[in-house]
């Protein structure tokens, strides 16, 4: 249950239009439902402003199933990351319909209107193609968060004339992910193109002495361009919440 739903909830009950005992059914299960496999947290989104999301790794189809059909019983939009291809056909089949993108590995089910609520839009910049199944998570979980996306690929450090074709976005953007494997060299250029929030992302793509995303996570950490924030290898769900977060317009 988000802030809206409950704002609607309380005003019922103060004009009569459902009653007290009514209103507590429709509360009993809001600090979190027992739904078997997982404790179900429905008061995240009012105190995280997104609500849970399901990570799909380690989890078998039925477990998820069954966690997705209760979050959306409650009218929530659900969303479950790294979820394979196998598993999504699984979910598809017996619970309610979403949308499996087989690239981010991302299952989004969209009950209530996903209202731009950033202060201005958030750029998921994506250095090579083989980054994109981390930039495309990245950019999936930043618009059912609420805010408004510009997806920009294959622009990395080997062809640099490949982004700075794209520097009116980038200063558009309110805060920027920046998602490379090899080196992460990219997010200190870009770092050093703007004057937003940076967050950087290392894959773990790249060969042998990339250690599967550990040299651009240690690039990153060491960049020479201010402002640069980085998260884990590989986490671009993790980048689209801290995004979140700095993006979202508060109540005055």
């Amino acid at each position: 249950m988000h802030s809206k739903q409950l704002k609607a909830l309380l005003a019922a009950i103060q004009t009569g239009d459902l009653s007290i005992d009514q209103g507590l059914e429709r509360l009993r299960d809001l600090p979190f439902e027992d739904a078997g496999v997982a404790l179900i947290d429905h008061h995240r989104a009012l105190r995280q402003g997104v609500p849970e999301t399901i990570l799909g790794e380690g989890k078998t189809a039925e477990q998820i199933g069954a966690i997705v059909t209760r979050m959306a019983a409650k009218g929530s939009n659900v969303l479950v990351t790294r979820l394979s291809g196998e598993k999504a056909e699984l979910l598809s089949k017996d619970g309610p319909a979403g949308e499996y993108d087989p690239l981010a590995r991302t299952f989004a089910l969209v009950q209530q209107p996903l209202e731009d609520l950033g202060r201005g839009p958030v750029a998921v910049v994506c250095a090579g193609t083989s980054d994109l199944p981390v930039a495309r998570e990245a950019a999936v979980t930043a618009r059912m968060f609420q805010n408004r996306v510009i997806e920009i690929a294959d622009v990395g450090v080997a062809g640099l004339h490949r982004l700075l074709a794209h520097s009116k976005q980038l200063r558009e953007a309110a805060v920027i992910i920046v998602v490379a494997g090899m080196e992460g060299a990219l997010p200190s250029v870009v770092g050093g193109l703007v004057d937003v929030p940076v967050i950087a992302v290392p894959t773990s793509v790249g060969y042998g002495a990339a250690f599967g995303g550990v040299a651009a996570l240690l690039g990153m950490l060491n960049s020479c361009a201010g402002g640069v924030t980085v998260v884990n290898i590989d986490n671009g769900f993790g980048a689209a919440f801290a995004a979140t977060r700095i993006n979202r317009r508060r109540d005055p």
